[in-house]
């Protein structure tokens, strides 16, 4: 009699480390796995299987475990190759959202990279949330003038103290129940959000690479960390190091939303670079004070490749 085939059992893959990925079928119930030979040849964006990316593990007699199935991603972060490659390194898959940490001080934020952030985003059809962190150093409506900018660009903006619980509720409820890439430069606070949304992950200050990166992994490794309210939150390192990935200056007109709803008012319409032909409706928009001069300055640094 033909013995029935051994269930499987359904997962996300956390991370991948040297070919073994660790699969969360459960709360605080990972296994490590491997990839199936078949699955191996099989044609997929960048890697076949990466963190983020819904499976179906096997248990085999002797205690192995093989990936057998990958369900089709509803959204990827890839990193896409220079000068038009025809590949691209996808970091992770499945995502929601793409939340980017700065500080109001300590450090300075530096907005032009916020905005290379954006545009990354932007260039891989995630929606961005800006959390501004360490709002207690400063005067929040200083604060709300500075980042107002992104506001009327259409990106939600949230000002939060990790230290002081300022807009923590806020801010916990953007991440919860969602899958999420935390990005930001070094000493934003990421490990301290975190520590203060799920108290027990217990990260030290400045931890979020640490944590992402044991084991081997490439430059863009990513890890989830799965959070106790529902969801998870990935970092990226290959985010942090911000190249622009091969984005081409004609796609990067369209990557400033703020541009969009004038493009077509410009004399040369949708072949206007927004930098230096005549009658540029974004840049009457600009004079008139109605886009933010900083972005557009950060976005034609962009285009002439010296920002």
């Amino acid at each position: 009699m033909t013995q029935p085939a051994p269930p499987r059992r359904k997962g996300t893959v956390l991370r991948s480390v040297g070919g073994v990925y660790e699969v969360e079928v459960g709360p605080n119930d990972v296994y490590e796995a491997s990839l199936r030979g078949r699955l191996k040849l099989e044609q997929r964006t960048g890697d076949r299987v990466v963190a983020g990316d819904h499976v179906e593990i096997l248990e085999h007699e002797d205690g192995s475990r093989t990936i057998e199935a990958v369900t089709p991603r509803t959204s990827e972060l890839a990193r896409r190759s220079p000068r038009g490659g025809r590949r691209a390194k996808v970091i992770v898959a499945n995502i929601d959202q793409v939340t980017i940490v700065f500080a109001a001080a300590h450090p300075e934020p530096r907005l032009r990279l916020l905005d290379r952030f954006l545009v990354v985003a932007e260039a891989n059809q995630l929606p961005a949330v800006v959390l501004v962190n360490k709002i207690d150093l400063v005067d929040p409506a200083d604060a709300a003038l500075r980042f107002a900018p992104y506001s009327a660009a259409g990106y939600p903006v949230c000002m939060v103290s990790a230290q002081t619980g300022i807009g923590l509720s806020a801010a916990k409820d953007r991440l919860c129940g969602r899958e999420t890439v935390l990005t930001g430069p070094s000493g934003a606070g990421k490990s301290s959000l975190l520590n203060a949304i799920q108290p027990g992950l217990g990260l030290r200050i400045g931890e979020v690479s640490e944590v992402v990166h044991k084991g081997r992994h490439t430059t863009v490794a990513a890890r989830l960390i799965p959070l106790e309210c529902g969801g998870h939150v990935a970092d990226t390192p290959g985010l942090r190091e911000l190249g622009l990935w091969g984005i081409d200056r004609d796609e990067l007109r369209e990557l400033f939303p703020e541009f969009l709803p004038l493009r077509l008012d410009c004399r040369f319409g949708r072949g206007c670079t927004h930098i230096h032909e005549p009658a540029c409706a974004v840049r009457a928009a600009v004079d008139a004070g109605s886009i933010d001069r900083a972005r557009w300055e950060s976005y034609a640094a962009m285009m002439l490749d010296d920002g």
